[in-house]
């Protein structure tokens, strides 16, 4: 399974909407048995998302959310990025209508294809449905 960004940034602050559902994912991910997967644009996203104001939070300093990249790459398989993911995301680009920060969505989607993945959790499975049966969203409701 491959965990996006959407699921660590809320987990890590539990004043975020939906911080207790998102930490809660992340643990029965962790002991299912199952390999879960990110990869290096997740923690760049993360840094970003978390370093800067939130409606729910003041910016996190810089040497915590450093911090917290080094557990998430030390807690989770990294897919790493390469040839075959730039061809994937091509293809992708080619076949889904994309375009803006969209692309950032098309690229985890090329990411877990080019490596096999087909699974990812996710609060944001509006933007990945474009994707069809390429990849399986195991979506997470935020509460009301």
């Amino acid at each position: 399974m491959f965990v996006d960004t959407n699921i660590f940034v809320p987990a890590r602050n539990i004043r975020a909407p939906a911080s207790a559902v998102a930490r809660a994912a992340l643990v029965r991910a962790q002991e299912s048995g199952e390999r879960v997967h990110i990869c290096r644009q997740v923690i760049s996203e993360y840094l970003s998302a978390v370093t800067r104001p939130q409606t729910w939070s003041d910016p996190l300093p810089m040497a915590e959310a450093l911090k917290d990249a080094g557990w998430m790459g030390a807690a989770f398989e990294i897919l790493e990025d390469g040839p075959k993911v730039t061809e994937m995301l091509v293809a992708l680009c080619r076949e889904v209508p994309v375009a803006g920060k969209q692309i950032h969505d098309a690229n985890i989607a090329a990411t877990m294809l080019a490596h096999g993945e087909r699974r990812l959790l996710t609060f944001n499975a509006t933007d990945f449905r474009r994707y069809g049966a390429r990849i399986e969203l195991v979506e997470m409701q935020t509460p009301d």
